[in-house]
């Protein structure tokens, strides 16, 4: 059966050390920034940066996209982006 959105968003909260949601919800921003310290991508954690910058870094340094210009990925991760994190958190 194929992974859901919801069940591919908490198998990457559980990789970064993140609780499972019950509800269908997005990632806050502790938990992109967990995310961001997972794949390698720096940001400062004293001042956490806007969600979509954090989203663009993290699919940046994943090869998913070709810049980490936050306008490029002003929505929540798609299943698609979610999946490539997933994989990169698997290995």
């Amino acid at each position: 059966m194929p992974e859901t959105v919801d069940d591919l968003r908490d198998e990457i909260r559980r990789a970064v050390g993140r609780h499972e949601r019950i509800e269908s919800t997005a990632f806050t921003k502790e938990a992109l920034a967990a995310i961001c310290d997972a794949v390698g991508y720096e940001i400062d954690t004293n001042h956490l940066p806007p969600k979509s910058e954090m989203r663009a870094g993290i699919l940046w340094t994943l090869g998913v996209v070709e810049t980490d210009a936050p306008d490029e990925v002003d929505h929540p991760f798609r299943k698609a982006e979610l999946e490539a994190i997933a994989d990169a958190l698997r290995e």
